[in-house]
């Protein structure tokens, strides 16, 4: 495997790779297979985000897991769903310029990792002002939310969490549609 690659290197080493990767501190890390619940609780997420990204006619598009957000020199990240605005991003684009909205599904694997190491990074870039950490197991999510200087975090299991900017609500209903996550 390769070591201490640099965001170029790594781009080209993972397009011969087989599965997905990340890259924390230059060192790729296998993303692993996820499960029919994390799954299902992504793409809840991205619908839920693209619809209200479209209603409110942003100049945003919402993006589902596969766009990289690049944290530092040394570290891309894949969340499981992202808001980017400003213009519109080419086809061929793998990173995305100017992420408002990040959110990870959590995982056993990966939940230290996420509420932890990603945590800081994603609120290294300035452009970042919401992270979602969901819960696939129970009726949760973390919002955490940059506020000045500071970053404010709250539980929610009910109701509509604000994501301003871009100047969204959603619902968390949106994300845990299934009788085993009724309130």
């Amino acid at each position: 495997m390769a070591h201490g690659l640099t965001r170029d290197e790594f781009r080209r080493w993972a397009e011969t790779q087989p599965g997905r990767h990340e890259r924390a501190a230059g060192e790729p890390v296998v993303m692993v297979p996820e499960r029919a619940a994390h799954v299902r609780i992504k793409a809840r997420i991205w619908a839920a985000l693209d619809r209200a990204v479209r209603a409110a006619a942003l100049n945003c598009e919402a993006f589902a897991d596969g766009m990289t957000v690049e944290v530092g020199d040394d570290t891309d990240y894949e969340p499981d769903a992202v808001i980017n605005c400003g213009p519109p991003i080419g086809p061929d684009t793998t990173a995305v310029p100017n992420p408002v909205v990040v959110a990870e599904v959590l995982s056993p694997s990966t939940q230290s990792i996420d509420t932890g190491e990603k945590m800081a990074g994603y609120f290294s870039v300035p452009s970042i002002q919401h992270y979602l950490i969901v819960s696939a197991r129970r009726r949760e999510i973390i919002h955490h939310r940059r506020v000045g200087d500071r970053i404010a975090s709250r539980l929610v299991n009910l109701g509509t969490i604000q994501l301003d900017p871009p100047g969204i609500a959603i619902d968390v209903n949106d994300f845990y549609q299934e009788p085993q996550f009724a309130p």
